[in-house]
């Protein structure tokens, strides 16, 4: 049964007004939609992969799984036939009671190039009917979706903007042999999947926007718009990585900024939006630098590195009276330390994504956000969950900076998780 949204406009609007000072910067406002409205209260599966988890541990190991277990995170669909994640999708949704699920979506054909969590569908079409599955599972229950991560940040055969052919180039995919085009396939799946998806009444879908340390922002911005999301309700960052929050929450806002830019001032100019690997503007003269993810960015920052006054003034100068409006998530599931800066010149990968030492817990999920752009700070990637075999260039077996082999992805790593909460911030409560 369809819940009414009356009850949860009113409890939001009580929350705008009891939040005084602002989360994350920017003035309280409405969410994209109803579903992630300030107020809302995001659903902590009782049967989730962490409480899973906890079963076959034992001592602090288990006392850490269970401790996490209490923080609601997301539920991942990987695989199954469409009848099989629709009933998947239905069992959960079905039991949320006022709640609000996250689930995500992860079955895109090639997906994470075959890396370390590779699979996905065979093709389009079971692609598109592993999404009708998926979508009719929902049904008229609410549910958040974030759709396909790392879907816009890694496509096979594909030409960014600056016309360098990326490096995902799958033999079974060469347009060359094959005749096929996977890059327009990759954007087909994902704008079927915003689609059909949004058939549903209380279903809100948020596309990949990568994170701070990747994709210019006029590259995700244009890659985002290709996807569909401008149907959608807006797009998601830092998935799966350690990107401190209030860096994706500026990231965030140049997105939505250029988006606007390139749809209602200058069509499809994405490659003037300005992004954080040059900050110069008029509030900087023009002068700038490589932002560093080792620090909090900020317009103030007496570090160049850390300013972003002249990205900010550059946006106004392009936007004039035009309103950003493309709303967007962040995964704070493992970002209270922020980015590991790696060794210099120890790996020849040091894979800073991966399973990084001394890393924290992040801020809690939450809907109060403050921030008129950010719907949800949400705990999307499983904290405790392995991030695969990392390398670091040297071959493996072992992690060479944890001396030791670290889980296949998906797996739980019990020396994270108590990483993770150690060194949480802000901290956890352990009642």
């Amino acid at each position: 049964m369809t819940r009414p949204n009356s009850r949860r406009r009113l409890m939001a609007a009580l929350t705008v007004c009891a939040l005084g000072a602002t989360l994350l910067g920017g003035s309280p406002a409405w969410a994209s939609n109803d579903v992630l409205a300030p107020g809302t209260e995001l659903f902590n599966d009782p049967q989730s992969t962490t409480k899973e988890a906890a079963h076959a541990l034992r001592g602090q190991a288990k006392r850490d799984a269970l401790l996490l277990s209490k923080i609601p995170s997301s539920t991942w669909f990987t695989d199954g036939s469409p009848a099989e994640v629709e009933t998947d999708v239905r069992r959960l949704v079905k039991r949320t009671g006022e709640k609000v699920p996250v689930l995500v979506a992860y079955n895109i054909p090639f997906r994470d190039c075959a890396l370390y969590s590779a699979g996905g569908a065979l093709g389009v079409d079971e692609y598109k009917a592993w999404i009708d599955g998926f979508a009719a599972g929902i049904g008229n229950e609410e549910a958040a979706v974030v759709l396909e991560p790392d879907g816009l940040g890694v496509i096979p055969w594909y030409t960014p903007l600056d016309g360098q052919l990326e490096r995902c180039r799958p033999p079974e995919y060469d347009p060359e042999t094959t005749g096929r085009d996977a890059a327009a396939e990759r954007f087909e799946m994902l704008n079927y999947a915003v689609d059909r998806l949004k058939q549903q009444p209380n279903a809100v879908v948020y596309l990949d926007g990568t994170n701070t340390s990747w994709l210019n922002v006029g590259e995700a911005a244009d890659r985002l718009v290709k996807a569909g999301v401008e149907r959608a309700d807006g797009f998601f960052l830092n998935v799966s990585n350690y990107e401190l929050t209030e860096n994706s929450v500026a990231y965030g806002t140049w997105i939505s900024r250029c988006i606007a830019y390139a749809t209602q001032v200058a069509t499809g100019d994405y490659a003037s939006c300005g992004n954080q690997y040059w900050s110069g503007g008029p509030a900087n003269d023009w002068t700038g630098v490589t932002l560093s993810n080792q620090g909090i960015w900020s317009p103030t920052a007496t570090d160049p590195a850390l300013n972003t006054a002249g990205i900010d003034s550059r946006y106004d100068l392009a936007l004039g009276d035009v309103e950003a409006t493309t709303h967007f998530v962040v995964d704070t599931s493992r970002n209270g330390r922020g980015a590991w800066a790696a060794p210099a010149g120890v790996y020849p990968d040091a894979e800073t994504w991966c399973n990084p030492p001394h890393r924290g817990l992040g801020l809690r999920p939450t809907t109060d956000t403050g921030n008129e752009l950010v719907d949800a700070l949400l705990w999307i990637k499983i904290p405790g969950e392995s991030d695969g075999e990392c390398f670091r260039g040297l071959g493996g077996p072992e992690d060479p900076e944890r001396g030791m082999v670290d889980p296949a992805a998906g797996q739980w790593f019990p020396e994270q998780a108590r990483e993770l909460i150690e060194l949480a911030q802000p901290a956890l409560d352990r009642r």
